[in-house]
């Protein structure tokens, strides 16, 4: 997955406003040490994504193409040709890489970036007086180059309250078995953007059974490594929670191909906090026809919108 992919925290919190609470049986009884674990998981994947040059921190989305042209939020005149990205810096304009200057002397540099595979990308520092530094990040999505100015005093980030989620239950954790398929598969979806496509490598699928249903979904490769990555929808998508998609992380199969499904610590990708995020979306199997309610849910940001 492509996420730059984070201190207030809303672990453990009950569901937003108008978003539907979990159904429990009358007689179940909480599993203290489950929850616990779930609340210091969201924790952390809150403190995460409210990095002060996380996502949320996002001022700006620029493609680049061969015209030069400046941006706003970054120093200098970009454009790309030939997979190589052109940064022409004029005089007194200060940017980083490494810790090392791009224009040493202060008189005006031109450097040349790339070219960068897809779904990665660098960062550049750019000294910001008394106010904290820009991150100028600069990525391939869809076989084009994006530009992104991540600032800490982005009020996306400096409002964030935090992301609702669903009481954690035991419910929703639910063994399943990875059968990996014969070859992997190239599997192409598409973005949060229009016009671009992510193609990812599908080592197989995960079946389980949940409400008397028997269910799928394809799975890609993870972050990390021994880890797989399922992007889905659900009955709950665009109702309590993101209408796009969500993101699971499962460990890497057991061998016997067991693994556990947990929809607790199914998670939102930066698409569903910002329009300047280029999030792939789910395969179209991977769309399920049950309710997860489970994991996070429609962040305020978006509730504030509608």
């Amino acid at each position: 997955m492509s996420a730059p992919t984070e201190t207030s925290t809303n672990a453990g919190r009950t569901p937003g406003p108008g978003a539907p609470a979990h159904r429990t049986s009358p007689d179940r009884r909480p599993d203290r040490e489950f929850e616990a674990a779930w609340a210091d998981w969201h924790a952390a994947h809150e403190r995460h994504r409210a990095d002060p040059h996380g996502f949320l921190a996002v001022t700006h989305l620029h493609w680049l193409d061969s015209s030069p042209a400046r941006l706003d939020g970054a120093p200098g005149i970009w454009s790309v040709e030939d997979d190589v990205v052109r940064l022409a810096l004029g005089a007194g304009e200060r940017v980083l890489r490494d810790g090392q200057e791009l224009n040493a002397d202060g008189t005006g540099a031109t450097v040349f970036l790339g070219p960068i595979p897809e779904r990665e990308g660098l960062n550049l520092r750019v000294e910001d007086a008394g106010a904290g530094h820009t991150v100028i990040e600069l990525a391939k999505r869809g076989g084009r180059y994006v530009v992104r100015p991540r600032h800490p005093l982005n009020p996306l980030l400096t409002g964030y309250r935090g992301t609702p989620a669903y009481a954690p239950s035991t419910e929703y954790a639910i063994p399943g078995i990875f059968v990996p398929f014969a070859e992997p598969r190239p599997t192409t979806v598409g973005a949060a953007v229009e016009g671009i496509h992510h193609v990812y490598e599908a080592p197989g699928e995960i079946r389980f059974r949940l409400r008397g249903e028997d269910l799928s979904l394809t799975a890609f490769n993870g972050h990390a490594p021994r880890t797989l990555a399922v992007l889905f929808t659900d009955a709950t998508s665009g109702k309590s929670t993101y209408a796009a998609n969500r993101s699971l992380t499962v460990a890497a199969p057991g061998p016997d191909g067991t693994v556990l499904l947990d929809f607790n610590r199914a998670v939102n990708l930066p698409c569903a906090y910002t329009d300047l995020a280029t999030c792939p979306l789910p395969p179209a199997e991977n769309r399920l026809p049950v309710a997860i309610e489970a994991g996070e849910q429609i962040p305020y940001e978006r509730q504030d919108a509608s």
